[in-house]
């Protein structure tokens, strides 16, 4: 009425009608909760034809049954993760890939990583990423510092804070050469910044920031190249024959995020695998638990066994799975397509095959696979073509029956644009 009270002018009871009501809903509900969905994601596992591998990718070269399976009795396609106008970076792919326009939602790659380390932002901060980076006169050698081990970051990062710290500017240690900083002051800092993965072997100098707050942030990077270059743990690297961590590079930056939860918006509940901050953080913003993998370290060295077990186990409490793995994508960056195609070899046998094996276990069980980007060995950075995902499970029709490649998805007629609808896809088990 327009009181805004529920009021029954029919014939039956209005406490059994509600009843009925109540109890269909549950049902409903019940029902819809028996789908299960795990998303499977090799960073950047996309790829060009190699010339080392006889003009063939990466995927395919690998030894990969359980994910030609999926293609071959599910769907194939194509999906463009990166929108035109964003960078090609995981933060707007995979905000994309879990449903969450980035037109609408991104604010930043720094932010969402901030999130994930429980680094509190204003809404008037401004959090960076902070790479520790070798630097060789003014050429970006390397954009990782040789993959330096956190307690050895974790000393730099506090001789940083010791440095520059001040009531506008805090490091935080995150993990290997990943790590924040956040600026508090008046400035604004939207200075154009550039990823050092996409800079490798290039000019130092050219690459600075550039517009608001450049002037800052140059000033820092600078400064910490003379600060690190002399310090212990650099010069016993150096010993080592490894990478040093002599400069810190500033990127990625943004203010906090405001997203509603997943489960607000698609009523269901989530769980994300994954040793990344930016996909930690991505999942803590949408409500999702993160699940910690014994052995997982968002490099090739990680336990692909642990993660497909744990995932499994997610599933029994979780509607949505997420599992991702970052080794595919640092084996492009790093050019190495003999590391590429052994990670998704692992990937296949120790994830995406366990998984599989699992649907038995579940009444029903949807499996999309698909990269966040393509990460090129030839290019050894991200670059913003669709890629190619396989779906399967229950719901899912069966497709051309192709083997899962760069090649067939692209041909299979199945293109879904707007990247972030594909959830919507996999829920409704409509493509």
């Amino acid at each position: 009425d327009r009181k805004g009270c529920l009021t029954w002018t029919g014939h039956l009871p209005f406490p059994e009608i509600y009843c009925c009501i109540s109890l269909l809903f549950r049902l409903v509900r019940a029902r819809r909760f028996l789908v299960k969905y795990c998303i499977i994601i090799p960073d950047g596992m996309a790829d060009y034809p190699v010339d080392k591998l006889s003009g063939r990718t990466p995927v395919e070269t690998a030894r990969t049954p359980n994910l030609d399976f999926i293609a071959q009795n599910g769907l194939l396609g194509t999906v463009r993760t990166i929108p035109s106008g964003f960078p090609a970076g995981s933060d707007v792919a995979n905000l994309t890939l879990l449903g969450y326009d980035p037109k609408k939602y991104y604010t930043g790659r720094a932010p969402l990583e901030a999130v994930s380390m429980g680094v509190k932002l204003n809404i008037t901060d401004w959090a960076f990423r902070c790479n520790f980076i070798t630097a060789n006169e003014d050429i970006l050698e390397d954009f990782c510092a040789g993959h330096i081990k956190t307690d050895e970051a974790d000393v730099l990062i506090k001789l940083l804070n010791q440095e520059f710290g001040s009531e506008t500017i805090h490091f935080y240690t995150g993990k290997s050469y990943r790590h924040l900083m956040v600026y508090t002051g008046k400035q604004k800092m939207n200075a154009k910044c550039f990823p050092p993965h996409d800079i490798m072997g290039e000019s130092i100098r050219k690459h600075l920031p550039k517009g608001n707050g450049g002037e800052i942030l140059k000033d820092i990077m600078a400064r910490s190249r003379a600060i690190l270059a002399d310090h212990d743990i650099n010069k016993v690297r150096i010993d080592l024959q490894e990478n040093p961590a002599n400069m810190i590079w500033l990127w990625g930056q943004g203010n906090r995020p405001d997203m509603p939860t997943f489960e607000e918006r698609f009523q269901l509940t989530g769980a994300a695998i994954t040793a990344v901050d930016l996909i930690r953080g991505i999942a803590v913003c949408i409500g999702w638990d993160v699940i910690d993998v014994p052995g997982a370290t968002g490099y090739l060295d990680t336990n692909y066994a642990n993660k497909g077990l744990y995932a499994i186990e997610a599933l029994e409490d979780h509607d949505v799975v997420v599992v991702h793995i970052e080794a595919t994508d640092e084996a492009g960056h790093e050019g190495n397509v003999h590391e590429k195609v052994l990670a998704i070899e692992q990937i296949d046998n120790k994830i995406i095959g366990p998984i599989l094996n699992a649907k038995d276990r579940f009444r029903h069980l949807r499996i999309l696979v698909l990269p966040d980007h393509y990460t090129p060995i030839v290019k050894r950075t991200h670059t913003p073509e669709a890629v190619p995902f396989a779906v399967y499970g229950s719901g899912i029709v069966k497709g051309a029956g192709l083997a899962y490649s760069e090649a067939n998805a692209n041909a299979s007629g199945l293109h879904i644009k707007e990247g972030h609808r594909l959830i919507e896809h996999l829920i409704s088990g409509s493509f």
